[in-house]
């Protein structure tokens, strides 16, 4: 196996800066149990479709979900549902 150089951490630092929102958590959390158009999200987080749309286009540059369009509306869907293991085991650390 090769080693990883910093480019590959660097790959990997990008997705976990793209999770580092709790709006963006909230989402993921939300695209598991189903493909969801933007409409739903944002009812559901509570901020403007601009936003929220701001947020998903972040966790798409990431590689986290992916988007298919219907009418006027975007659906989202979770394409990395490991990501979630990652998010599950950030709950169990514990503040000191």
């Amino acid at each position: 196996m090769k080693p990883k150089t910093k480019n590959d951490y660097a790959a990997q630092a990008a997705v976990i800066k793209a999770l580092a929102h709790p709006t963006r958590l909230l989402i993921l959390n939300s695209l598991k149990r189903k493909e969801t158009c933007v409409c739903e999200l944002t009812g559901m987080v509570g901020d403007d479709v601009s936003t929220v749309s701001k947020h998903l286009l972040v966790l798409k540059n990431a590689g986290l979900v992916a988007a298919r369009r219907e009418g006027n509306w975007l659906y989202y869907r979770l394409i990395c549902p490991c990501v979630l293991d990652f998010t599950a085991c950030l709950a169990g650390v514990k503040k000191r």
